[in-house]
């Protein structure tokens, strides 16, 4: 009886053990961190929604006589600019991303100021972009679907840029913890999706118009 009881206590300590996770690191990267998952499935939410919406685009077109229904489809210029820093940006991305899985804090920093300006610069130029569109939201059913498109993507723009804006403060000032670095990471590949998504509307919203 004495012997199973010392067995049995024996037993327990031994499972209690291996069910000791306090050595286990606090974050992980990649599909180790939840919110690795939670990136990934928000952006299949929002890459549904932009697909749904260029759809709506050519649902219309369909119907249209004249497409565009203005006179002059959007002017190239600053929807070209903002491409190309668009794409640049991405280095930016890239590099402060490396640097948050590396834990390397000067690098993070680093890559947060540059994508930080990056993103504050592509928000300037997309205001000009609006004023070049050549159409009113208003106006017609091109025109109305044209600034829902471009008012899509300028949304994520803005949400990701706050969310480095932030990022970068807490970096620089704020009590720096493992899974700030995780943060970093996700926020990055968050905005290789806002980039890429960001190339097939723009051959809708510029291209799609001047194919007649």
């Amino acid at each position: 009886m004495r012997m199973g009881r010392q067995t049995g206590l024996a037993q327990a300590r031994t499972e209690g053990a291996a069910l000791d996770v306090s050595h286990l690191p606090s974050f992980g990267f990649s599909h180790r961190s939840l919110m690795w998952w939670g990136t990934l499935g928000l952006m299949a939410i929002e890459g549904t929604v932009f697909a749904l919406a260029v759809g709506v685009y050519f649902y219309l077109r369909s119907f249209a006589s004249r497409w565009p229904m203005e006179n002059q489809p959007p002017a190239l210029l600053w929807g070209t600019v903002n491409t190309l820093l668009m794409l640049a940006s991405l280095w930016a991305g890239h590099f402060a991303k490396r640097a948050a899985e590396a834990l390397d804090l000067q690098g993070v920093r680093l890559g947060l100021l540059l994508s930080s300006a990056f993103a504050l610069a592509i928000l300037g130029v997309r205001v000009l972009e609006f004023g070049t569109l050549n159409c009113r939201w208003d106006g017609s059913a091109y025109g109305s679907i044209v600034w829902m498109l471009m008012g899509l993507h300028t949304l994520h723009l803005i949400t990701d840029a706050y969310d480095t804006l932030v990022l970068t403060a807490l970096m620089h000032t704020g009590h720096l913890e493992g899974r700030r670095y995780v943060d970093v990471s996700e926020n990055a590949l968050y905005w290789y999706f806002v980039v890429w998504s960001w190339v097939p509307l723009y051959a809708v919203v510029y291209g799609v118009p001047r194919l007649g």
